[in-house]
């Protein structure tokens, strides 16, 4: 089992140069990969770029790329730049965001997701093996009919010969479509323990391809402070968790809640819900289950760490993305080091 580092977005409070500390540390440790987000703030192509430049070895992976941001053509032009600057290391990560961002901000319609997302990666392939791209789906048109364009080939090769795409995907359709059409999968709020829930869409969308996982890279992300506080450690999960499964999408159409759900936690979803919705965010990170906390996350002594780490390890995760919920460069840099110690 890999590990990588969720970089996260740019966020106020933590520099630039702060971010860079991390990574090259990561580098050194000898992290497979660095991944970058995006929601409707920093974007990840450019912090990519900016890290191509700065880091030698380290694989730049998009986490993710948001679908209804960018054209697939735009995305090819993207991927295969930052796979040039770097010298062969660009791991492409794509989503579809979420209705609230895609039609507030990206302005494009939250609908067909399955079949969008399949036609996207279809196009991409076609753009970045440099073949001259026509194509006439039900969501993509390429050339536009009845105007002036033509079909057009990438004027630059990338440096793989297959840039790696991976899905992120929650919901059972979405995952199988990543087993089928993808070379990875970046879950949130991954459980081992339901590793048997989640195999069986994969299973069936690779079956649908003709292949089967062997090489499939499963590669969730994973929050993660190692202490011997346990309470203070989960403590530190509370947040992000109650943004996510309280308040990130509506009270009808939160895929997180549902994934939570899904896991046996069904009272208090709707509970942490209720409770973010109306404000009381406090309150709705206070009733996070402590067993939801660490089903979900890395937290707690290294000892148990370490037996969490095997647990992702025997579900059959490839790559295994820590996000260290530390708020100081000095201290998210301790938890990288304490991570690759203890998967070591």
């Amino acid at each position: 089992m890999q590990l990588g580092l969720s970089l996260g977005y740019l966020i106020p409070g933590i520099e630039p140069a702060d971010h860079l500390k991390v990574v090259l540390e990561a580098e050194r440790l000898g992290y497979d990969s660095v991944w970058a987000a995006e929601a409707y703030g920093s974007d990840t192509a450019t912090v990519l770029a900016w890290l191509a430049g700065q880091t030698s070895k380290i694989k730049l992976g998009s986490a993710i790329f948001q679908i209804p941001a960018r054209s697939p053509g735009m995305t090819a032009m993207t991927a295969a730049t930052i796979d040039v600057l770097s010298g062969g290391r660009m791991l492409l990560g794509l989503g579809t965001s979420g209705p609230q961002v895609a039609e507030g901000w990206h302005g494009q319609r939250f609908a067909r997701q399955l079949k969008r997302t399949r036609e996207y990666v279809e196009v991409l392939r076609m753009a970045l093996a440099r073949e001259r791209v026509e194509y006439h789906g039900e969501t993509i048109e390429l050339p536009l009919p009845d105007g002036p364009g033509k079909p057009l080939k990438l004027m630059i090769a990338p440096v793989q010969e297959r840039i790696p795409i991976y899905l992120a995907a929650i919901g059972p359709k979405n995952t199988a479509l990543a087993g089928e059409i993808a070379d990875g999968w970046l879950p949130i709020f991954f459980s081992p323990e339901h590793v048997s829930e989640v195999r069986e869409p994969l299973e069936e969308g690779a079956a649908r391809s003709g292949r089967t996982l062997d090489g499939f890279d499963m590669a969730p992300t994973v929050n993660t402070f190692v202490s011997d506080d346990v309470a203070a450690a989960r403590d530190r999960m509370r947040p992000f968790l109650a943004l996510y499964i309280g308040g990130m999408g509506s009270r009808e159409q939160n895929f997180y809640n549902q994934l939570v759900q899904r896991y046996g936690f069904e009272d208090a979803a709707r509970r942490v819900q209720d409770l973010y919705l109306d404000g009381k965010k406090e309150e709705a990170a206070a009733a996070l289950p402590d067993e939801l906390i660490d089903l979900v996350t890395l937290c707690g002594p290294r000892d148990a760490v370490r037996d969490r780490l095997a647990a992702f390890r025997d579900a059959g995760v490839g790559t295994l993305i820590i996000g260290p919920t530390a708020w100081t460069t000095e201290e998210r840099v301790e938890q990288l080091r304490a991570v690759a110690e203890l998967a070591a």
